[in-house]
């Protein structure tokens, strides 16, 4: 059998391993450690593996990772995420629609801080939908609407797959980040048109809360949004300004969020504790995904399966914008059956030098648009990870009834992604006033 054969091989095996439940960080380094061994030999295969896995959990540029999700559980744990859903609730409550507005504006301004899609669901989940039920929403734009604005933590920086997708391809996570903010800010206002739109047919649907008085959402502003925008300031901004590197900016990040929390004494012993803990083995899931990721990518190398998809792309009798539409709708597929992480380390290997060096993509703008196509994974069946989520937070509402919410959200991701794609510039402006 040729090599590209045996690597076909190894991607079908991985999906099969996928479906009888083993994990994927697991999946990824057994097909890749078992390819590699075939291809080149068992003796270079436990080095590779051992290599690898060591370089992984020493390396210095991943530590990002592990500020980043601390900064977002010390934030989970010390209730900034309350005090921002205060606040926009205040501002904006009143209006048709009002709460799951708010409750989008909050989520866009925690993801600035915590880098999770699942942590800004499980957050503004746990925040938002009483305060929704309370003014009789609708169950099913209630909780769709928050696990479609969870999607924003990773669309805004700082983002856990930004981060990744940069280490992975090398390229610069400030960049990243900056390319990150326009398409995030995009896809907010996106979804509150679409709760408008629905609470202006149907006002029963979302109903007006009460008007709160200036003074009132003056003070929730001192509270809650403030304590956000210094902390932003200090990681990202520092970030951008070229005073940190991304690592020293969540360690910022980090110690400027426990700092607040602890002069506001917003954070007990125990949310501390819990902070370490929760931060730990999500850090530890992450690395062990990257280490796999990489493992599996090593066999790809060898297999030569990502170059010869290039070099049958690049011969395809078809414009580059339609190759670049196949490669999205494949991710769109598998988005619907892996986790955004997951997929997102698959891939890249495998798509990378397809869309940027045989098709000439950015590869910034392409970073942001796997982004967005991920994000559709997490709340579309049958995953659908944000969904599940909000089912943990509300088990008295069926899972086909958080569903059956999420479909304006879906097309208000798809025309957010259109637009990404016939403007680039979207996300590629702030990088590359940046690099002036």
């Amino acid at each position: 059998m040729s090599d590209s054969l045996i690597g076909l091989i190894g991607v079908l095996v991985f999906f099969v391993l996928l479906v009888l439940r083993m994990p994927i960080a697991f999946a990824m380094a057994l097909v890749g450690f078992a390819g590699f061994s075939y291809l080149v030999s068992p003796t270079a295969a436990f080095r590779m593996v051992s290599e690898e896995i060591y370089s992984t959990f020493t390396s210095y540029s991943l530590s990002v990772i592990a500020m980043f999700v601390w900064m977002g559980f010390l934030a989970f744990y010390s209730g900034i995420g309350t005090r921002l859903y205060v606040f926009a609730y205040k501002l904006i409550g009143h209006y048709p629609g009002g709460l799951a507005i708010a409750t989008q504006a909050a989520c866009a301004v925690f993801g600035a801080i915590c880098g999770s899609n699942t942590a800004t669901a499980a957050t503004m989940g746990a925040i938002a939908l009483p305060e929704m039920k309370k003014y009789n929403y609708d169950a099913s734009l209630a909780t769709a609407s928050i696990a479609a604005g969870g999607v924003l933590g990773v669309m805004i920086p700082p983002s856990v797959i930004l981060i990744v997708y940069g280490m992975s391809t090398e390229q610069s996570v400030g960049k990243l980040f900056m390319a990150g903010i326009l398409p995030g800010i995009m896809l907010m206002l996106l979804y509150m048109v679409a709760i408008y739109i629905l609470a202006a047919r149907n006002p029963a649907l979302a109903p007006a809360g009460p008007k709160s008085e200036w003074q009132e959402r003056f003070a929730a502003l001192k509270g809650g949004l403030g304590e956000v925008l210094v902390v932003f300031a200090l990681s990202i901004g520092g970030l951008f300004a070229g005073w940190f590197t991304p690592t020293e900016a969540g360690a910022v990040g980090a110690a400027g969020v426990l700092t607040v929390a602890l002069l506001g004494r917003r954070i007990s012993w125990e949310g501390l504790k819990k902070s370490l803990l929760d931060s730990t083995r999500t850090t530890a899931m992450i690395m062990l995904m990257v280490a796999g990721a990489i493992i599996f990518g090593r066999f790809m190398a060898v297999s030569r399966v990502p170059f010869e998809f290039a070099d049958w792309a690049g011969a395809l009798a078809l414009p580059p914008f339609m190759v670049m539409g196949i490669v999205l709708l494949i991710y769109l597929v598998l988005g619907c059956f892996i986790d955004a992480l997951a997929l997102v380390l698959l891939t890249i290997p495998i798509f990378y030098p397809v869309v940027v060096t045989t098709l000439g993509y950015d590869p910034i703008w392409f970073g942001v648009i796997i982004v967005m196509v991920v994000a559709m994974g997490v709340i579309t069946p049958p995953v659908g990870m944000n969904v599940y989520i909000i089912k943990g937070v509300a088990p008295d509402i069926p899972l086909e009834v958080i569903f059956k919410g999420i479909w304006p959200f879906l097309a208000a991701l798809f025309i957010g992604l259109v637009l990404l794609i016939a403007f680039p510039q979207i996300a590629t402006f702030l990088p590359n006033l940046l690099a002036k």
